[in-house]
């Protein structure tokens, strides 16, 4: 049997199968690779475009894809919108099975009854409503590629015991079948829940745990990722695309590195994504009257903690204050002349309409 050849790490995120010339080994001889590195297709995520600029984080991702590469199963942990299946597709994209099927599949999103037959297919007539020809389920899908299970703790007790079955003896069984079908898959699975208190509590098995827990990765949540302004600038050059020119209000920011993001980077992502829909023609700065007025609410009761403890004459309220009383003086001194104020203020003819009306102040007040 021909040996299999390890892939190169370069650090660059590559697609495509790996072309390999096929050397009859001798008893010092294995296979060389002569690809090179392939370019990123269009779409597809970069180990950088998840761990950006955290050490610590990248690091761990690398010994992820060497974990891959030794079909060595990955846990990845962290909250909701952290990004674990953005991470699981950089990481096959990485490996050496970037040229294989990437298979999906949500463990929450799926009805208990139906997650069975999603994840080991079923043949013809397993049971009413069956489709002709029966359905080939994930883990035959992701044959010699790679299976990510996202919220692995939420997977019936008794599905476990299978899943953990075909990980030992790497073939499957559909429903309404006695045909035994080998697979060779990679996996990989996310959860936001403490496995390690469920097994406690007896609703996750032991042994399922110890057999996907090869390799784990903790997500950092958005409030502590290391330079923070850098990475929401990365974002919003996904966003937006290069040379977008567009900024972030420094205060605005701020605030930003203040609140918790529940969210996460598919919070942050959405934030983006709305500010740059609101924007008029002619505006490249984002700021606090782009944001939605539910988000905005959030910021205040953030900036409110962020206060809490201050003299009663330094009220969290004082900067939106002043910004109110500048918009009132720049009406007055133009005269009402809405033009002439938005350039004393610096601001686009747009920007200042929305801040009156967030300020509920009428054009006419001056």
């Amino acid at each position: 049997m021909l040996a299999q050849s390890s892939p190169i790490d370069t650090g660059a995120t590559r697609s495509g199968p790996q072309k390999v010339v096929a050397v009859y080994p001798t008893s010092h001889t294995t296979l060389q690779s002569t690809q090179a590195p392939p370019v990123r297709k269009h779409g597809e995520i970069s180990l950088s475009d998840v761990t950006f600029d955290d050490t610590e984080f990248t690091r761990a991702a690398r010994r992820g894809t060497k974990g891959l590469n030794h079909q060595i199963p990955l846990l990845l942990m962290g909250e909701t919108g952290s990004g674990k299946e953005a991470l699981a597709r950089a990481l096959h994209q990485e490996s050496n099975r970037r040229g294989q099927a990437f298979v999906a599949l949500n463990c929450a999103a799926i009805p208990e009854g139906l997650i069975e037959s999603e994840l080991f297919g079923y043949s013809e007539g397993a049971f009413t409503g069956a489709r002709r020809g029966g359905m080939q389920g994930k883990v035959q899908q992701a044959n010699k590629g790679t299976l990510f299970l996202d919220e692995i703790g939420d997977m019936p007790l008794d599905l476990q015991a299978r899943l953990l079955r075909v990980l030992q003896d790497r073939c499957v069984t559909p429903l309404g079948s006695g045909k035994v079908i080998s697979v060779d898959i990679t996996v990989v699975c996310a959860t936001h829940r403490d496995l390690k208190q469920m097994v406690a509590d007896g609703t996750f098995r032991e042994d399922l745990y110890y057999r996907l827990n090869g390799v784990a990765i903790r997500i950092p949540p958005l409030r502590d990722r290391h330079n923070f302004p850098a990475f929401v600038d990365h974002m919003l050059r996904k966003e937006a695309g290069d040379g977008h020119g567009m900024t972030i209000d420094p205060q605005l920011m701020e605030c930003w590195q203040r609140y918790r993001w529940p969210g996460n980077v598919r919070q942050l992502q959405t934030v983006l994504k709305t500010c740059i829909a609101f924007m008029e023609d002619g505006e490249n700065q984002i700021n606090d009257d782009l944001l939605t007025e539910e988000f905005r609410e959030e910021l205040n009761l953030c900036s409110l903690d962020s206060h809490a403890g201050q003299s009663p004459t330094d009220p969290p309220s004082s900067l939106k204050s002043a910004e109110v009383e500048l918009i009132k003086r720049a009406l007055v001194d133009s005269g009402g002349n809405i033009s002439a104020a938005a350039v004393a203020l610096g601001i686009s003819r747009a920007t200042l309409y929305r801040r009156l009306q967030n300020a509920g102040i009428s054009p006419d007040s001056g």
